[in-house]
């Protein structure tokens, strides 16, 4: 063996001749005995008894490792292992199931160590119900005020028959025979590069470990079916248009009781025959005539709560320019308060003048 090569078959305390079974129990034991989240643990031997596993478990590894001494041409550690952070990427603490999984036996060990520490594998669940988006046509008014709106989407809803479980009435749920209840499987692939070994969901029983012993008739096992549901919207005072309101849980049902995806109500404000929206505040156009300025006329003005108000243009008010009335826009959304009415006005001068209107008008210019 060259010199300063580990003795990978010291480290895990068996022969060299040793079996890959007798190579996976000691590497078992020690894992077990110094993995980092135990009490007494020792992340570097945990590392180390890692990397001579990774070696020794390796059919091609562990021959050149027999014929040359040293592993140096493997990187001299495990994959993925970060020295200075202390563990897979550096952060093995917050490695889930499905990264073990993807090792092989590794990920075999590591999961019975796992569960001896009391941390189970995830396993993946049915699918979960899509999210929906659906489009709300609200008033100008609806939106000054808040509403209530009643809608019906048009989806997967939970079957009835089964109460989405997908198994029959009377019939239970059974162990899957394809994936042993783990709702897993794994498959080997074999590439130019070598053989590969892959965890995946069970597609039989996708992912749970378990299959109804008669499927339901309505559903035919799904645990959901095709269907119509009322949903109540409630629509805050100063909603904007575009907006999205969500209501959780209330999308598409998932399979046999997986959890459901949410409804997303996106608010479209119709047009209005006198206001446009800007932000918070409110414009409306306003003839004026020349004669309501001169003889200083208060103008009528109508609100967006239906009502009426009357406001006098200032004096030497550029007519040009948005008169605003403050407060009496839309409401703040989820606060206190209302934007401003701007009202921009559109001068309206008379075609013809009288004989009397014009000498008026010059008697005026005289004075």
């Amino acid at each position: 063996m060259a010199q300063g090569s580990k003795d990978y078959y010291k480290v895990l305390g068996i022969a060299k001749g040793a079996s890959d079974d007798e190579v996976k129990r000691a590497f078992r034991k020690l894992a077990h005995q110094f993995h980092p989240d135990k009490q007494g643990g020792d992340a570097g031997k945990f590392k180390e008894v890692n990397e001579a596993y990774q070696v020794l478990s390796d059919k091609k590894k562990r021959e050149s490792y027999d014929r040359f001494g040293t592993a140096e041409s493997f990187g001299g550690g495990a994959p993925g292992w970060d020295a200075g952070g202390g563990g897979f990427g550096g952060d093995w603490q917050n490695m889930n199931w499905q990264d073990f999984s993807q090792m092989g036996d590794l990920g075999d060990v590591l999961g019975d160590i796992f569960e001896g520490l009391g941390v189970r594998p995830r396993r993946r669940t049915y699918q979960r119900g899509s999210d929906l988006e659906v489009s709300l046509d609200i008033t100008l008014e609806e939106v000054f005020r808040g509403s209530t709106k009643d809608v019906d989407i048009t989806t997967q809803v939970v079957c009835d028959a089964c109460h989405g479980q997908g198994a029959a009435a009377g019939s239970k749920m059974v162990e899957c025979t394809v994936c042993g209840g783990q709702g897993e499987v794994r498959e080997e692939r074999r590439t130019f590069f070598g053989s590969f070994s892959q965890v995946k969901a069970c597609e039989r029983c996708r992912g749970t470990g378990k299959v109804p012993e008669k499927a339901c008739a309505h559903c035919k096992g799904a645990g959901r079916m095709d269907g119509h549901v009322p949903i109540r919207i409630d629509i805050l005072p100063g909603i904007q248009d575009g907006q999205l309101i969500k209501v959780k849980g209330k999308g598409e049902a998932g399979e046999r009781g997986a959890g459901m995806g949410d409804l997303y109500v996106r608010i479209r404000v119709k047009s209005h025959q006198a206001f446009s929206r800007r932000g918070d505040d409110l414009v409306i156009k306003k003839e004026v005539s020349f004669f309501d300025l001169f003889l200083e006329r208060p103008l009528e003005i109508p609100t967006i709560g239906g009502g009426k108000m009357k406001i006098d243009v200032p004096a030497h008010f550029d007519l040009k320019q948005e008169l605003r009335v403050a407060g009496e826009g839309m409401p703040r959304f989820t606060s206190f308060g209302r934007g401003d009415l701007l009202i921009d006005f559109i001068l309206k001068t008379p075609k013809k003048l009288s004989v009397k209107q014009k000498k008026a008008f010059e008697d005026l210019e005289k004075e």
